[in-house]
């Protein structure tokens, strides 16, 4: 059996079952992966059943990590939460649960989860009470960035790991889909993710439009619009279509896994703070990030293109702590030109090595 750190706080666990309770949003998702890749590089390897909404649920579904998926269904209200205590226990006992999330509802299906060992985090990074669903914490520890902070947990248990391991895809069976995607385009693509889970986070259309018509006619690339169908990301669609003179292609609504082979297929990818951004780094290919309404210092792109992201949250010459802080109204402070000015340094930078 591949050693494990028997001095960690939780080492001696045994780990041939865990269940991980992360139902959130795709960005946080995506961070779980890391974890499921070190758990499944241990000797025996453990069964892994991981608790979440149906939305990250088909970026995930089919990982070579996740054996088992619970679906929560939120907006079935109490009957969601029955649903999941009654598929908890079908597939009980689990040796750990790992709860990732820090409201109260993740507690509550924590409570659920047969098993002896139930990890979340101290108590004073916890919130709604969560901390009164878990028998073991992680040590206190500073805020940090949401993937260090989950890595947390392996140390706890004594997993070894590394840089983080994501193996997103895209998988075999969706390469030709790919391949037909970017066979329809004459130039390399500028995938721009369109807006967000939060108005908060989105910039403002009109400016899209412009990045469009300078990415087609002084880069040579062809801006392809990625997101869902939601009806601000349908509107921003309306306004970029309309005030941009190079139109950009739409691939709203392709689903994320169909969204993973764009982000990996393209050359440059620029985005707001939301999933497709983690996922773009996940998938190594270089991303112009927007940030202004949460601490890019937690949020951020994980070691990679640090130097590719636009930082509005501060002030200039600012040193903000890191945070859970939201600032509001900051994203309009994002200029055009700072955005161009990211691209001129992926060109300088990246771009020999960036068509997919």
């Amino acid at each position: 059996m591949t050693a494990r750190d028997a001095s960690a706080p939780y080492g001696r666990v045994p780990l041939r079952r865990v269940c991980v309770v992360m139902m959130s949003a795709v960005g946080d998702a995506v961070h779980v992966l890391p974890l499921l890749t070190a758990l499944k590089a241990l000797d025996p390897a453990p069964h892994v059943t991981w608790v979440l909404q149906p939305g990250p649920a088909t970026l995930v579904r089919g990982h070579p990590a996740v054996d088992d998926i619970v679906l929560f269904d939120r907006s079935a209200g109490a009957r969601g939460f029955l649903d999941v205590r009654r598929e908890l226990r079908a597939r009980g006992p689990f040796d750990v649960c790992i709860n990732l999330q820090v409201y109260f509802k993740a507690g509550l299906i924590t409570g659920f989860v047969p098993a002896d060992v139930k990890l979340g985090f101290d108590r004073a990074r916890a919130r709604d009470f969560n901390w009164a669903f878990t028998n073991a914490k992680v040590p206190p520890h500073p805020m940090q960035h949401v993937q260090d902070q989950y890595f947390e947990f392996l140390d706890a248990l004594g997993v070894p790991h590394g840089p983080p391991v994501w193996d997103l895809g895209p998988w075999p069976e969706e390469r030709p889909w790919q391949r037909e995607f970017f066979a329809q385009l004459d130039r390399p693509a500028a995938a721009i993710v369109v807006a967000t889970s939060k108005a908060q986070k989105d910039w403002l259309p009109e400016r899209w439009a412009a990045v469009c018509d300078a990415l087609h006619a002084d880069y040579g690339l062809q801006p392809v619009l990625v997101g869902g169908r939601s009806e601000r990301e349908l509107a921003a669609e309306a306004v970029i279509m309309r005030e941009a003179r190079h139109k950009p292609v739409s691939a709203l609504g392709s689903g994320l896994r169909k969204l993973v082979a764009i982000l990996d297929g393209s050359a440059l990818v620029l985005s707001p703070d939301t999933g497709p951004l983690h996922m773009t780094v996940a998938l190594d290919r270089p991303v112009v990030s927007l940030i202004a309404y949460s601490n890019p210092k937690r949020v951020g792109p994980y070691r990679k293109f640090r130097d590719l992201m636009i930082d509005a949250y501060g002030d200039p010459g600012e040193d903000y702590p890191i945070s859970m802080e939201n600032r509001h109204d900051r994203m309009p402070n994002i200029t055009v030109a700072q955005v161009l000015e990211k691209v001129e340094r992926w060109r300088t930078h990246y771009a020999d090595g960036a068509e997919g």
